[in-house]
C-alpha cells in the first residue's frame, strides 16, 4: 500500500495530495505540470502531535522492492518493504510499522523547524537487511542476488526531550532514557542539512513544447519533436528511443531497455552467437548472428516479478528484429516506470533464467561481470482481447490485472 505525501504546489501554493511513487505533480487548482526530482533519495517527515515542544527528528531508512536471487538451479524471489532505525538508540522502535501508511508525511525541507538526526545506517546495510529478510525463506547460500525496482527512501519519526527522556512526539508517550550528563546527540546533529525536492517545469528541452506522462513516469515524451527525456541531477536529459508500429490502431505500447552488454571472466558472450551456445538454447547458430551484438532486453514498467523476469527471457533469447520508427504523437504510451538503472541490475538474473543448465552454470555467476554499451527504449505494440494484452509480432501475453498491479509495487 502506498503512503500519501502532502506538499504544496510551487506555483499556486494550493494544497496537493502524492502517492510515494509519484514523480509528475499536476496541480488540481492550477493545472501547472511539475517534475519532482530529489538527488539521492526522497526524505518524509511523519507528522507531530506535540505543539510547542522542540522536535529532534530521528532517520528510518525504507527499502521497498523486489530481492532476486539464483541458487541451487533455480531462480526464486521477494517483495520486501522494511524500514530500519538510523540511529544506535536502544529503545527507539526499531521499524515505524505501518504508520507511514496510515499517516500523511510530508516532504523534509532544509528550513524545517526541529533538530535533524543524521544516520549512521548505510544504503548497504538496508540492502543487505533486505537479503537478510529473504534468507529467512531461502537458504542463505546462493550465487547472486539483485535488487530489482528498488525504492529508497528516508523517514523521519519525531521525538522530543524531556528531562532525560525521549518521547513519541505522536503518541506523546516515554520512549527510553538518556544517560544522565552524556550529550549523545550532539555528535549526531546535522548542523547544516541542504536537502530540497527540486520542481522543474516540463518543458521539452528541445523544442519548449509541454511533455507527456503519467504521475508515476521515470521517462517523459514530446509529441511536438518525438524526444524523450528523464531527470538527472536536477535536469532533463534526452534518452535514446524507438518505437516499433502495430497493426492496430488503438494498440498500448509498452516501454523496453534494450541494453548492449558484454560479459567477461567466467562466461564470455560478445555476440548473439555467444549467448545462445553459453546458455545452450535449442537453435542452430546462424552466421550472420556472430556479428550481431549482444542485447537484454528488460521491461521499462514495474510488473510481478515473475512475469518479469518471463518478459525479459523470452525478449532477450529471441532478439527479435524489429522495424521501427521514432513517433510519438497520438500513439497510447504505457508510462516508463522502471529508470535505466534499474534495468542495467536485471542483466545478471535475465541471463542466469536463459541458461538451460543451470546446476552447471550458476556456481560460475559470483565471478561474471558485464560491461555495457549503448542502451535505448523500444516501445512494443501490444493489442487487447479483453483480459490479455498480445504482442503481436511475437504473441506473448500479459494479463491486464497483472500490469495494474505492477503499478503499485
Amino acid at each position: 500500500m502506498p503512503f500519501i505525501v502532502e506538499h504544496e504546489c510551487p506555483q499556486c501554493g494550493a494544497p496537493v495530495e502524492l502517492e510515494e511513487t509519484n514523480r509528475l505533480l499536476r496541480c488540481p487548482y492550477c493545472g501547472v505540470k511539475n517534475y519532482l526530482f530529489a538527488g539521492d533519495m526522497f526524505r518524509f517527515v511523519l507528522p507531530d502531535r506535540a505543539p510547542g515542544k522542540e522536535i529532534i527528528y530521528v532517520p528510518y531508512m525504507r527499502f521497498k522492492g523486489n530481492v532476486f536471487f539464483c541458487k541451487n538451479a533455480s531462480i526464486d524471489y521477494r517483495v520486501v518493504d522494511i524500514t530500519r532505525l538510523g540511529v544506535p538508540f536502544i529503545g527507539i522502535p526499531l521499524s515505524l510499522g505501518f504508520r507511514p501508511q496510515a499517516m500523511k508525511m510530508k516532504f523534509v525541507t532544509h528550513n524545517m523547524a526541529g533538530s535533524i538526526l543524521s544516520g549512521t545506517l548505510k544504503s548497504d546495510e538496508i540492502l543487505d537487511s533486505a537479503g537478510v529478510h529473504t534468507a529467512a525463506f531461502v537458504s542463505r547460500k546462493f550465487f547472486h542476488r539483485a535488487y530489482i525496482g528498488e525504492a529508497l527512501s528516508l523517514i523521519y519519526l519525531p521525538l522530543y526531550m524531556e528531562g532525560n527522556k525521549f518521547f513519541d512526539a505522536i503518541t506523546n508517550q516515554p520512549l527510553v532514557s538518556l544517560p544522565a550528563n552524556q550529550d549523545v546527540l550532539a555528535p549526531l546533529m546535522d548542523k547544516c542539512p541542504r536537502w530540497n525536492v527540486t520542481f522543474f517545469p516540463t518543458i521539452c528541452p528541445n523544442c519548449g513544447w509541454d511533455l507527456d506522462g503519467e504521475k508515476d513516469s521515470v521517462v517523459l515524451t514530446c509529441s511536438n519533436c518525438d524526444s524523450a527525456w528523464q531527470a538527472s541531477d536536477g535536469r532533463f536529459v534526452e534518452v535514446s528511443f524507438n518505437v516499433v508500429p502495430g497493426s492496430q490502431e488503438g494498440s498500448l505500447y509498452l516501454p523496453f531497455w534494450k541494453i548492449s552488454a558484454e560479459t567477461k571472466n567466467e562466461m564470455e558472450i560478445r555476440s548473439y552467437a555467444d549467448f545462445i551456445r553459453v546458455t545452450n538454447q535449442p537453435k542452430v547458430v546462424q552466421k550472420d548472428w556472430e556479428n550481431r551484438s549482444m542485447s537484454y532486453w528488460i521491461p521499462a514498467f514495474k510488473i510481478r516479478p515473475r512475469v518479469y523476469m518471463h518478459l525479459s527471457k523470452q525478449l532477450t533469447i529471441s532478439q527479435e528484429k524489429f522495424e521501427t520508427g521514432n513517433r510519438v504523437s497520438r500513439l497510447n504510451l504505457y508510462p516508463v516506470t522502471l529508470p535505466h538503472s534499474e534495468a542495467v541490475q536485471s542483466l545478471k538474473i535475465t541471463l542466469a533464467d536463459s541458461i538451460m543448465n543451470k546446476e552447471k552454470l550458476f556456481p560460475l555467476l559470483p565471478r561474471v561481470g558485464f560491461t555495457v554499451g549503448e542502451s535505448s527504449l523500444v516501445y512494443l505494440p501490444f493489442n487487447d482481447t479483453g483480459r490479455e494484452l498480445i504482442q503481436e509480432h511475437m504473441h506473448i501475453s500479459i494479463h491486464k490485472k497483472t500490469l495494474e498491479y505492477g503499478r503499485y509495487l
